[in-house]
């Protein structure tokens, strides 16, 4: 494995770990920045491992396209990965709710 392979492996594995953490204090809006997160850099760790070239963004539907043109099957339904790509901005700045019409609770 590539060392900047686990370098984005390690940052998206220390997301999760904050996203569970904020998830039992109920503190759903960052720990939903911290599971778009963790899934993002996961994915990139991926394209990086492989060699694959891409330019910078922050977008999860664009990296599993990425990914599956390069026959690596990624297991997010494309309702995942619009949710996750919805969350993004609105859980980075302080624009009220990761959730357009509503704020997030545990079952989100």
């Amino acid at each position: 494995m590539q060392k900047e392979t686990e370098s984005w492996l390690k940052y998206s594995e220390e997301n999760l770990e904050a996203a569970k953490v904020l998830l039992e204090s109920e503190l759903y809006n960052p720990c939903l920045h911290n599971i778009q997160q963790s899934v993002e850099k996961a994915l990139k760790s991926l394209v990086i491992e492989k060699l694959i070239p891409f330019k910078k963004t922050h977008n999860i539907m664009e990296l599993k396209t990425i990914l599956g043109k390069n026959g690596i099957t990624v297991e997010l339904t494309d309702d995942d990965c619009d949710f996750l790509d919805s969350i993004y901005l609105p859980t980075k700045y302080a624009v009220g709710s990761a959730l357009p019409y509503f704020y997030p609770d545990k079952s989100i």
